[in-house]
């Protein structure tokens, strides 16, 4: 039997559903088949990055594939039991896991699964954003019970693109953010006649300077693929120039969303363009570096200049 891809995708769900029941499927193969299908359109979902740190001393443990689906089955089954869970293991050393989460009341609500991949032997986990807030708790936990971390925190990193993400947390763009010695550009165009050299000579000379420095900030490979950048800005304005004390400033807070199908790529050739000075600022080009994506620009204490912090 096949399947009319062209209804909504409730329709679409209750049809795997109906053929799920005729073909006497069990609720563990179809969420398997879930699975597989996500992995297939994984860039249909946004998520987050998080990190896990060992406790101090802390040493790598070989990972064991049955030990870690035990362990995190347990955490959270004991915390709350109208909930499924289905791993599947891809040959990346990526381990899929669908949760399907209920309540104390209801059974688990198999059409808004949360989606989380963990690769074995690092400390990073990409969380789907389709999950409540009051089961992520629960959720970080069996994390860093199943395996063998201290604590876990959210990175400020989110994309659509899955294998981007791996990218920039596993450093798989080694080539970014190396300093290269361009070879020298060639003449494309023959000099106009009548034309001043010096002027074609300094033309020349700039385009030079602005392809080096664009390798030496982005490298000469492709980006990471990110959709987005959010910067927050809190700080202190004075109407007043002679105003000094903090008390007579109003606070000022503002948001900026740079956004893009291929964010840095664009911000890439803005320079090249003609469309910004190079190098640009260091709070765009630090995305990959820093592994983050959402942003917070603060005042240093008793400083007025305006410097790039954690939140």
């Amino acid at each position: 039997r096949r399947l009319d891809m062209r209804p909504l995708k409730e329709a679409i769900a209750e049809a795997v559903v109906q053929l799920c029941q005729e073909n006497l499927a069990s609720i563990k193969e179809a969420a398997v088949l879930d699975i597989v299908y996500n992995h297939t359109f994984q860039n249909k979902r946004v998520w987050t990055v998080y990190q896990m740190t060992k406790a101090t001393g802390g040493e790598t443990d070989i990972f064991d594939f049955t030990a870690f689906k035990r362990k995190f089955k347990r955490r959270i089954q004991s915390s709350l039991i109208n909930v499924t869970i289905n791993f599947k293991e891809f040959e990346d050393n990526a381990i899929w896991i669908r949760i399907a989460w209920g309540t104390s009341y209801t059974k688990p609500n198999q059409y808004k699964a949360t989606y989380v991949v963990y690769h074995s032997q690092t400390p990073y986990a990409f969380i789907s954003k389709s999950i409540n807030r009051s089961n992520l708790p629960l959720l970080c936990q069996a994390l860093i019970v199943a395996s063998n971390y201290g604590d876990i925190r959210e990175m400020e990193l989110r994309s659509h693109c899955l294998d981007s993400l791996k990218d920039i947390v596993f450093k798989r763009y080694s080539q970014t953010f190396q300093t290269h010695h361009p070879k020298p550009l060639q003449e494309r165009n023959v000099a106009p006649e009548n034309v001043d050299p010096r002027l074609i000579q300094e033309d020349k000379s700039e385009k030079e300077r602005i392809q080096r420095v664009n390798r030496e900030v982005f490298g000469d490979g492709p980006q990471p693929k990110l959709e987005f950048a959010q910067y927050k800005l809190e700080t202190m304005f004075k109407s007043n120039p002679k105003m000094v004390n903090v008390s007579e400033r109003e606070s000022f807070r503002c948001l900026v969303k740079f956004s893009s199908p291929h964010l840095l790529e664009a911000l890439k050739s803005l320079a090249p363009a003609g469309m910004a000075d190079a190098p640009l600022s260091p709070l765009l080009t630090c995305i990959p570096h820093k592994a983050r994506n959402y942003f917070k620009i603060k005042e240093r204490k008793g400083v007025l200049a305006a410097s790039l912090v954690s939140p």
